[in-house]
């Protein structure tokens, strides 16, 4: 699924919600970014029944080496959409990848 994930984003098949474009400005993550952490990243975290149809959390580093998190949808779309995204604190997660109980 990130290889088909990758193609579309590479192809510039995705769209923005308007919660991830104000989080984008809001954390000053650049579309170039995005790109980036996708092209590197892993899917850390699937979500099949999401309220608003299956999606995945992706976990990529950029090329300044910043970690980002992106919550997408699932490559049966048309588009995919990016849902959020953020830098992920290491107080929460565990080499960026790993949920802290």
């Amino acid at each position: 699924m990130i290889e088909q994930i990758r193609e579309k984003i590479a192809q510039g098949q995705f769209e923005f919600t308007k919660h991830a474009v104000d989080q984008s400005i809001l954390r000053r993550i650049s579309v170039s970014e995005l790109r980036e952490a996708i092209a590197d990243g892993e899917i850390i975290e699937d979500y099949p029944d999401d309220k608003y149809g299956p999606s995945c959390l992706i976990f990529g580093w950029t090329q300044a080496h910043r970690p980002l998190h992106i919550q997408c949808s699932h490559p049966s779309r048309p588009l995919i959409k990016i849902i959020t995204l953020y830098e992920p604190s290491s107080e929460q997660w565990v080499d960026f990848k790993e949920r802290k109980t």
